[in-house]
């Protein structure tokens, strides 16, 4: 890895962190220290509504307690909504992006979705993205990439080598922007890793499909190469299920108030000991 090697993480404060969350987030600290490298904390609190502040004192707390450490002082999304809103801009004017009044259950509903799937969202549907240019600010109505039909995004990732997706096939235009005024999280990483020098992403095998898509958006955007990728295999629980706080799944709270400690932690994730 290069020596100016720089990863993060990224905790949501939307609840607590759950043992899936320890193991992603230490691969990233084990990986950003063995490049000899440096690690930003930020903190994705986009979503006023969802986001407590005592869920990020609790993330900042229960990191520590793994033993994790970063770099510098945590970088808080809610403060830079301005960056988002140029990104928002430069999108519009490029003519990338489309204002939106579909939901996704008219997308589950309809029959030109294949299968229901929410993440095809039909080319039929598409608007004009002339009609973005009458848009002075993206409030009041969802903002939608469009992906070019049958592109192959094609990433090389660090641990399950090389990755294809099929726009259109794989997945289609995706929401950028929020009918709430809150910029979607695609749009919202691209810009903070761009800005924040990030070469590494450590993260979930569930996200393969978010990568093909940010893939585009820094075209799009063009802010050059977009960092590597390291995509983490999901802990799941005893029925096979992945871990997810929609699922209350167990907390590295809980953990914590059975009186175990990080080597109980890591044994139980299966990872070995800490260093």
């Amino acid at each position: 890895m290069s020596a100016v090697y720089r990863g993060r993480l990224a905790p949501t404060p939307t609840g607590y962190l759950h043992l899936g969350h320890a193991a992603t987030f230490r691969t990233a600290w084990q990986r950003a220290r063995a490049a000899g490298g440096s690690l930003a904390l930020r903190i994705e609190n986009l979503d006023p509504r969802r986001c407590r502040p005592a869920f990020e004192a609790a993330a900042l707390e229960d990191l520590t307690w793994c033993g994790l450490d970063w770099d510098g002082e945590p970088i808080r999304q809610s403060e830079r909504r301005a960056l988002y809103l140029q990104a928002w801009q430069t999108l519009r004017d490029g003519g990338w992006i489309y204002p939106c009044s579909r939901s996704r259950r008219d997308i589950a509903t309809s029959p030109l979705a294949p299968h229901g799937d929410e993440s095809i969202f039909p080319a039929q549907w598409r608007t004009s993205s002339a009609r973005a240019k009458g848009h002075a600010a993206p409030e009041g109505v969802n903002w939608r990439f469009c992906v070019p039909d049958g592109r192959v995004i094609r990433f090389d990732d660090r641990r399950l080598g090389v990755i294809e997706k099929i726009a259109l096939q794989d997945f289609g235009d995706f929401v950028i922007w929020n009918r709430d005024n809150v910029p979607a999280y695609e749009l919202a990483v691209v810009v903070d890793d761009a800005t924040m020098d990030i070469t590494e992403i450590v993260r979930g095998e569930d996200l393969l499909t978010s990568t093909a898509r940010q893939i585009l958006l820094y075209e799009a955007l063009q802010l050059g190469s977009p960092p590597a990728t390291y995509h983490c295999p999901l802990v799941r629980d005893s029925s096979g299920q992945r871990l997810a706080k929609r699922h209350d799944s167990k907390s590295l709270r809980a953990f914590r108030q059975e009186g175990r400690n990080p080597e109980d932690l890591w044994t139980e994730l299966d990872l070995g000991p800490g260093d």
